[in-house]
Parts: C-alpha cells; sequence; structure tokens
C-alpha cells in the first residue's frame, strides 16, 4: 500500500493487478464507507499485504518520499499516488479505518528505532538478560574477518575476505599463511570460510571456501570452490580443489560459502543463488546454484546423496530453494544441520536442512523486492518447506554458533546469529525447534560477520571495518 512512499519508487504497477482478494463473503467491488474489518492489522493483511509483503514491520526501515507523519500517511492511503501504482483507498477504507491504519504504520516505525543505532559503544563491557560480557580483543587488522576456527594448539585460523588467510598463535601473534588460493576479491566474493577436518590432530587438513574465477570467451566468470590442503606451519601445502559450485556466471555475489562437518564427518557446503532470483538456478538440481551440498571430506560424493545417481542431477545436493546461505552450524545436542540466509527486502529465514528438501526460494518468500515491488505473492505452498523463523525487517545474518559449555550459564544452547545490516549479535531461545524468544547483544558493535565457540568454551566474533577485529567475549 505505501510502496511508492520510498526513495526507490519503481515504474507505475496497475492497480487491478495488485488489488487484493477480499475476505470470504465481500465482493471485489470497494466497500463502502464504514464498513470497517476489525482491525488495522487485518485491513493490512487485507489490502496492503500483497504489496508491502506480509507484516507491516516491512515499514520500519525505510526512508519516506512523501513524508511519514500522520498527517502524510492519511493523505498517502486516502489520495494514493496513482502515476506510480498506489492507489487511494479512500472508497474500500472510512476515515476511522485509515486513520487507524496510520496509527499502526507509526507504531511500528517507532518500534523499529531499535534497529537504528545511531551511538557507538561508550565501553567494551555490555549487560544483556543473565550476562554480562566484556568484549576481548584477540584479533585486530583484518577488515573483513569472514570465517575462523580454532586450533589444537590454541592459536585460530582467521579469513580476510580480502585473500588473506591468518594464523594467530595463542599469544595473539598473526601471520599471513602462504599457500592460499588466489580468489576474487569482488563484490561479496573473496577468501571465505575456513574449517578443521574432525581428524586435524591426526592429518592436519583445512579447508577453505572461497570464490574462483576463470576466462571464457575474453569474459571473467565466477563460483564457489572448496580447497583442502595441508597446513604445515605458515604455509599450505598439498592443495587440492575438492568443490566446485556450476556453472560460473559473471555476477560477484550470493556465493552463500560456509562450510560446515557434521558428526558422521561430511562436509556442508552453503552455495548462493548468485544473484540470478528466477527459478532456474536454485530450483533445479541440474546445477549447484541456491543449495546446500553434502560431500566427504574428500570432495567424493556419499552414496546416501538423495540426487546421487539420478540422471542429470548434481550428485551432491543435500537441499535446494535456496537464496544466500552465509551462516551453517551443527546442533551440537541433536546433529542437524542449522542454517539461515538472506532474504532479499526481508524475509531472511533460519532453516534446520533436511535432505532432498525445496525450501522455496524463490517461489515462496516472506520479503519483497529491493525496489518495494512484489518478488512474489506466495509465502507458502504444498512440497516447500516453511523456515524455522523468518526475520522482517531483514537483518542481513552472518555466521551463527550454538552456545555450548558453562561459561555462558543463562545463554546455554541458544542460537547466536550476526547481523550485517543492523551491527549486532542476535541470540535465539530455541524450543522444540522454533525461536519463541530473542534478545540483541552487543548493540551497534559493527557489522558482525562470523561467530564460533572456541575451544576453549568462549564464544568469538568477527567485526567488519577499516581496521576489523575478533573479539572473545568473557563473561563477567
Amino acid at each position: 500500500m505505501l510502496k511508492y512512499l520510498t526513495l526507490g519508487a519503481v515504474a507505475a504497477t496497475a492497480l487491478w493487478l495488485t488489488r487484493p482478494t477480499l475476505p470470504k463473503n465481500q465482493s471485489n467491488a470497494p466497500l463502502a464507507p464504514n464498513a470497517a474489518l476489525e482491525s488495522p492489522e487485518n485491513n493490512y493483511k487485507t489490502y496492503c499485504a500483497s504489496c508491502h509483503g506480509e507484516k507491516v514491520e516491512m515499514f520500519v526501515d525505510r526512508q519516506w518520499k512523501h513524508g511519514n507523519k500522520k498527517e502524510d500517511l492519511i493523505k498517502s492511503i486516502s489520495k494514493g499516488y496513482t502515476e506510480n501504482g498506489m492507489p487511494s483507498w479512500s472508497a474500500a477504507l472510512s476515515p476511522k479505518d485509515i486513520e487507524a491504519m496510520a496509527d499502526l504504520i507509526l507504531a511500528t516505525i517507532e518500534k523499529g528505532e531499535v534497529y537504528r543505532f545511531s551511538e557507538k559503544p561508550k565501553s567494551n563491557i555490555f549487560s544483556a538478560e543473565g550476562m554480562t560480557v566484556k568484549l576481548d580483543t584477540v584479533v585486530k587488522g583484518v577488515p573483513c574477518p569472514w570465517g575462523m576456527t580454532f586450533l589444537p594448539d590454541g592459536g585460530m585460523i582467521v579469513t580476510n575476505r580480502d585473500g588473506e588467510v591468518y594464523r594467530v598463535d595463542k599469544n595473539r601473534k598473526k601471520t599471513k599463511l602462504a599457500g592460499v588460493p588466489a580468489v576474487i576479491a569482488e563484490g561479496q566474493g573473496g577468501m571465505l570460510d575456513v574449517e578443521l577436518h574432525p581428524k586435524f590432530a591426526e592429518n592436519n587438513f583445512i579447508y577453505l571456501s572461497y570464490s574462483i574465477g576463470k576466462t571464457e570467451n575474453g569474459e571473467k566468470l565466477s563460483s564457489t570452490a572448496v580447497m583442502r590442503a595441508k597446513l604445515d606451519g605458515n604455509q599450505l601445502t598439498d592443495q587440492k580443489v575438492i568443490f566446485e559450485a556450476l556453472p560460473y556466471l559473471k555476477t560477484r555475489h550470493h556465493y552463500g560459502s560456509r562450510l560446515e562437518f557434521d558428526k558422521n564427518g561430511y562436509l556442508f557446503v552453503s552455495v548462493g543463488d548468485r544473484g540470478q532470483h528466477g527459478p532456474k538456478l536454485p530450483q533445479s538440481v541440474e546445477n549447484s546454484c541456491g543449495k546446500i551440498h553434502r560431500i566427504n571430506d574428500d570432495g567424493s560424493i556419499p552414496a546416501d546423496n538423495p540426487f546421487a545417481n539420478k540422471g542429470k542431477a548434481v550428485a551432491s545436493i543435500y537441499s535446494y530453494g535456496h537464496r544466500n546461505p552465509q551462516g551453517m552450524v551443527m546442533n551440537p545436542t541433536t546433529g542437524d544441520i542449522w542454517e539461515h540466509e538472506h532474504g532479499p527486502r526481508g524475509g531472511d529465514e533460519l532453516n534446520r536442512i533436511q535432505k532432498a528438501t525445496n525450501y522455496g526460494w524463490p517461489v515462496i518468500s516472506y520479503g519483497i523486492n529491493y525496489d518495494g515491488s512484489v518478488l512474489t505473492p506466495l509465502t507458502a505452498q504444498d512440497g516447500m518447506q516453511q523456515p524455522n523463523h523468518y526475520w522482517i525487517p531483514s537483518i542481513g545474518p552472518s555466521g551463527m554458533t550454538f552456545i555450548t559449555g558453562d561459561k555462558y550459564p543463562a545463554w546455554k544452547g541458544n542460537l547466536l546469529v550476526g547481523s550485517l545490516r543492523f551491527q549486532y549479535l542476535n541470540r535465539c531461545k530455541l524450543e522444540n525447534g522454533k525461536v519463541v524468544k530473542e534478545e540483541i547483544l552487543l548493540q551497534n558493535i559493527g557489522r558482525l560477520r562470523s561467530v564460533e565457540m572456541g575451544r576453549d568454551g568462549y564464544i568469538y566474533v568477527g567485526v567488519e571495518g577499516k581496521e576489523g577485529y575478533v573479539f572473545r567475549l568473557l563473561p563477567m
């Protein structure tokens, strides 16, 4: 309904193409004034959701072309901006209904102030429900700490999206590794995630995901790749590319690229849709894009993969219909793999990954296009899995871990998700696989790229910036 109040207005949309279906027993003719539905929330679902997304929370982070004061909203709803596709609703809604709708939007905008962090933290101590933590600087000078993992000797490995991989010893001395693969460090691409083999202490195998490039017919293309190598001091040896997502494409975003071993030693690899919003890539199992893949530690295909030996299907696919998965972790209690992915504008998803399951992108989505236009009118469809949880507005999730051990007793078993867009750490309390409560931690710390539980039982977070940091969260 208010799509064209935003700065990113797009071309006109015909009123009758976007007109919602009215509730049962009502015609599609305009309602007489004062023929109100029972609440502004219902009015929103009936008249507005088809253009603006399922929840009125889609408005909380918008900039307003025609003003966001109450009188501005009433004017927009009543008179519309038909040249831009925003219809007048004065024939369908009474003045009282329109005023109530304006109040609902204003209340939502006010609630959305939590997402506008104008003040930087004044100290490195943060209080939250049941815990107070202090930020301990472990690594500095990694502008985009995309991935991290922890070594048995007390050190860690940290990747920088620009293309570097660093070994940090237990005394916090940072050394750049030699022998890392060349990357396409453009757009969202570069050096991405890192993971150790479950038996690293025996074989020294380390895994890197990154955007790999090649040239065809004079055009530079890229894809998501995974390399296995041996960590020998401060260099990588015996490098072998064990996974490449096909096809290579000219886009430079939505690589996905998280890595996670499960309890059986299978390596899961997330691959984004590469910015191809049509169903051709993520909905087809004949390509690698928009998928969660499962491979053996050497890149070979597990015999029980759902699409192994299935004609033209890509044998490594485990699930499909994903957009851009930038968080993936095994639940240490159940052994399930959990994933989160960026929605378009709204509709970031949290999913428990199930074998051979279609997660629906882009046929179903709780988000809309970045320009405010409708991407899909569907949020559910038979044969497509609903998310365990979704975020409106988009938080821009990246990195994820389950809290284990006894150092954070009030948060034990909770799920932590980094927010790039709103610059915080999101704590999710789960019951029966559903998020029942959320809390914002480390408010306005910066674009939070990576989240991990260390071998020492502490939470570590990677924060983007000119300097770039990895912090350890010390309970107080």
